[in-house]
């Protein structure tokens, strides 16, 4: 019954507001004025609820961990940036090292600083993460632009060189940019880095670190960061779609 009585007082009020903008050319202006305050506040509350509305239904949904895993996987993560909102979506001049949250920072050394980053909202039908990172650069005289990951402690956790890290790293840029994703792996005094070219003109770029190679002390891991890389990247937005990470066994030879 509650139901049938708001379709009906719904329909009540789309038909008053219907009939109202047929007749405004015609309508004295003392009922005009009322009329037009009246639709400004129920406009600003319809705004609100589509608002949230749109926050809460559009896909990908807030929060979502959910990215395809190689078998054996026992740790994979999503960084939270591409996972919720920052409290600042965006910087419209980034300094030489400009922390994003507690897990992303921006680093270049262009003396202009003409680069700004912004957190967007992923609707696209193939996306996976909720949200993007979005980086305008214009002249840039530097020799690098990279985006820093840092790991949570338990990537680490149990982490031994029988182990492959996967990140896997969507793309999208205005003209072609060429990107390198390099893990830093420290343990006790040294620093493990392995460097790897990101193929972004496949649909999901996947890189895989094998760690074997690796003159690693596994009982001396303390953390490990991803930087994300880029050549050139001048006069070009560029957008991380998603960035993801998982470890996996190594198959037996």
């Amino acid at each position: 019954m509650g139901r049938l009585l708001d379709r009906y007082f719904n329909r009540a009020v789309l038909n008053r507001w219907r009939r109202a903008a047929r007749q405004a050319e015609h309508a004295s202006l003392p009922i005009l004025r009322l009329q037009r305050d009246q639709a400004r506040h129920l406009r600003t509350q319809l705004d609100k609820l589509i608002q949230v509305a749109d926050s809460r239904l559009i896909r990908p949904l807030i929060g979502s961990r959910q990215f395809p895993k190689p078998l054996g996987t026992d740790w994979s993560w999503r960084p939270d940036l591409w996972r919720g909102p920052l409290p600042v979506p965006g910087y419209a001049s980034i300094q030489r090292k400009t922390q994003l949250d507690g897990q992303i920072a921006v680093f270049h050394d262009c003396p202009l600083a003409e680069i700004g980053t912004r957190q967007i909202r992923n609707t696209r039908e193939k996306d996976l993460a909720p949200f993007g990172l979005s980086l305008d650069v214009f002249s840039f005289q530097g020799s690098f632009l990279s985006v820093s990951v840092e790991l949570p402690p338990d990537a680490t956790r149990d982490l031994t060189r029988q182990h492959m890290m996967r990140a896997s790293i969507t793309i999208d840029s205005e003209r072609q940019a060429e990107v390198f994703a390099r893990l830093n792996i420290q343990h006790g005094p040294n620093t493990e880095q392995v460097l790897r070219k990101l193929e972004t003109t496949k649909g999901f770029p996947v890189v895989d670190f094998d760690l074997a190679h690796l003159n690693l002390n596994e009982r001396r891991i303390e953390k490990m960061w991803l930087d994300v890389i880029f050549e050139h990247p001048d006069m070009n937005r560029i957008v991380l779609r998603d960035v993801t990470l998982c470890r996996h066994h190594r198959a037996d030879m």
